[in-house]
């Protein structure tokens, strides 16, 4: 470093050296007077911080020196990195206790006052635990001297059948029956007085705190979708457990009043109604499948016990025409194990048909095209869309936009009917676009391209150390200090705080317009010049916002007006933001299940693997529930 320094002073002493700095000032001066920002020129980063004079102050900072060589300045710190979001090892909501109070003693009660008294002191020795919000509802019915509910001096009631029936068939919306499983206490006849009081006093309080997790999670689903993963922002629901227990109690029938509380919008139903199709269906699937061992190795001219399933297989999951062209051999089998040249000629071209090398050998890769035939896929999707769908508000409203990620699709609808689908562009697997939701409010023709901080310092800055002057030549504005300086005058080895912007034209990222629902996470529709990437099937390629395939009809139907109109606007080749008349929600959703217009249930590839994750965080919720699944 020192004889960097030592190098750099005896440069100073030449000539040609003092003349070049001079010659680099003077045109760097020029540049600051010829390049005034707009007024009315605002970039993303600004925008998101509230506006121009926003940023955050310098003050005590001292400009680097412009147009010296980096390498003659110092030596570059570390390539920073902007990190994505992460995804999480779920943490379940911990339980806790339930804490009744026991009465006042000694019990001086007489009759159905003194029963009460003794099944609240029951109540305080046992031990059933929930959550905390469930805890409280628990302990506010029943210190509040609330009625039993579920138990009488003969054992269950009838109630207490009801709901645990409606319990039992959680599985139906989407929920873990295990979840939500009470134990009913036996052998009460052979139990003294204090033992039977206390099971069914446990009981009872066990009851309770299921039927309000049930109501919970039927509402809000099972999971904080902000545990899974970083890229999830949500405020979670609160559901007012306070009066479920009263209501319950005075209820004629529990099981519908618990299957009122399920969503009822048209999506949760089509998902349901799927939902009950695939169950059907994989059940009698299942009692259709012929099973092979998974261990299963014949090579030709072998004997195996296993060769009869082998060919039953065959049977169940080849083409037809393959059977046709193998009829003789398949008719003429008998069940003999031994695997002869004409069943090694109908493998041979079974594995053909299945993509597989057709070498007769009955192997693993063979064996695995002869299991998973049933809908157990489809079935765990449509039950994630289903906890997805409980994030979001239970009427999604009658006009809104939904970009479902996973579909590659965005919709628009007004009175409650889909009006528009397109294609879209979203981010890709190291920068996914986040599921939230937010509301439309700005439509902005001509924008600016205010460039992220994590593009800046993640694919930017090793390019600039290479070349500083690499945005100016590819006609990036560039801020430093709120001053517009030229990217060759900056130091990129000491990672500056600057802001970067595209101006307009062409080749903006964004294309003619963006439509704004101003977020934390950066994200909104824009348009895009990269119009090629629409007719690729797997379109998750943007750096996390959301590319509209066709941007002016969108922007039309936000602004509720013509096409036309956008035309025209942005024809003026100004930049301009323009107010939508008014707000409206946007859901930027992750849905690998979701009914089409015509409520027909679509299936989608799980891209960003957040299936899989959400599956995870199930397993641990029912895990730390008791529940064995």
């Amino acid at each position: 470093m020192r004889r960097k320094i030592l190098d750099w002073g005896r440069n100073l002493q030449k000539p040609t050296f003092q003349g070049a700095i001079l010659a680099a000032l003077l045109t760097t001066t020029a540049s600051f007077a010829a390049s005034a920002t707009p007024a009315h020129a605002i970039t993303l980063l600004e925008f998101l911080r509230g506006g121009p004079g926003n940023s955050p102050s310098h003050k005590n900072e001292v400009p680097p020196p412009e147009n010296i060589p980096a390498s003659q300045l110092a030596d570059p710190e570390p390539l920073p990195k902007v990190a994505s979001p992460r995804y999480y090892t779920y943490k379940p909501d911990s339980e806790r206790a339930i804490a009744v109070k026991a009465p006042d003693t000694p019990i001086l009660a007489f009759g159905d006052a003194r029963d009460a008294a003794e099944n609240r002191l029951a109540m305080s020795k046992v031990k059933v635990e929930a959550t905390d919000d469930v805890a409280k509802a628990v302990e506010q019915y029943y210190n509040n001297k609330g009625a039993l509910i579920w138990v009488n001096d003969s054992g269950i009631t009838d109630q207490a059948k009801s709901a645990m029936a409606a319990l039992a068939s959680a599985d139906t919306v989407g929920l873990e029956p295990a979840d939500y499983a009470v134990t009913v206490p036996q052998g009460l006849d052979t139990m003294d007085s204090d033992a039977k009081r206390q099971a069914l006093m446990a009981f009872e309080l066990s009851l309770s705190a299921k039927v309000l997790t049930y109501v919970q999670d039927t509402v809000r689903g099972r999971l904080d979708p902000n545990r899974i993963s970083g890229y999830y922002d949500f405020k979670r629901k609160v559901v007012d457990l306070a009066p479920v227990l009263d209501i319950v109690r005075m209820s004629p029938d529990v099981e519908a009043y618990l299957r009122s509380r399920d969503p009822s919008n048209p999506q949760f139903v089509a998902l349901k109604n799927e939902l009950a199709r695939l169950m059907a269906e994989d059940k009698q699937q299942q009692a259709d499948v012929v099973k092979v061992p998974e261990n299963t190795f014949i090579r030709p001219g072998q004997t195996s016990p296993d060769l009869p399933s082998v060919i039953a297989a065959i049977k169940a999951y080849s083409s037809d025409s393959l059977k046709v062209d193998h009829v003789q051999a398949l008719t003429g089998y008998s069940g003999d194990q031994t695997y002869s040249p004409d069943l090694v000629q109908l493998v041979s071209d079974y594995q053909k048909e299945k993509g597989l090398k057709p070498d007769g050998v009955i192997g693993p890769a063979t064996i695995r095209t002869m299991t998973g035939h049933s809908d157990a896929e489809k079935i765990q999707k449509v039950i994630v869309a289903m906890e997805e769908l409980r994030w979001l508000p239970a009427n999604l409203g009658p006009r809104y936009v939904l970009i479902n990620a996973a579909a590659f699709h965005a919709y628009y609808y007004d009175d409650s009917q889909q009006k528009l689908a397109m294609k879209v562009v979203v981010g890709a697997p190291q920068h996914q676009t986040y599921f939230f939701q937010n509301m439309i409010q700005t439509v902005e023709f001509n924008p600016y391209w205010g460039v992220p901080r994590s593009i800046i310092v993640n694919e930017f800055l090793p390019k600039l150390r290479r070349d500083p002057s690499y945005l100016d030549k590819q006609g990036y504005q560039v801020s430093y200090h709120g001053r517009r300086v030229s990217s060759a005058s900056l130091n990129w080895n000491t990672n500056p705080d600057v802001d970067v912007r595209q101006p307009p034209g062409s080749d903006n990222a964004l294309g003619d317009l963006k439509i704004l629902f101003p977020n934390s996470h950066a994200i909104y529709m824009h348009d895009t010049p990269a119009k090629s990437f629409f007719k690729r099937d797997m379109r998750a390629l943007s750096h996390g916002c959301v590319r509209l395939s066709e941007p002016r009809v969108m922007a039309a139907a936000v602004m509720n007006t013509s096409v036309d109109d956008i035309n025209q606007e942005i024809a003026t080749g100004q930049n301009r933001a323009v107010q939508v008349p008014q707000k409206f929600p946007v859901y930027i959703a992750y849905f690998t299940a979701w009914p089409d217009k015509d409520g027909v249930v679509q299936y989608y590839n799980d891209i960003y693997g957040r299936d899989d994750a959400t599956t995870k965080a199930f397993i641990a919720t029912s895990t730390a529930r008791g529940a064995h699944i």
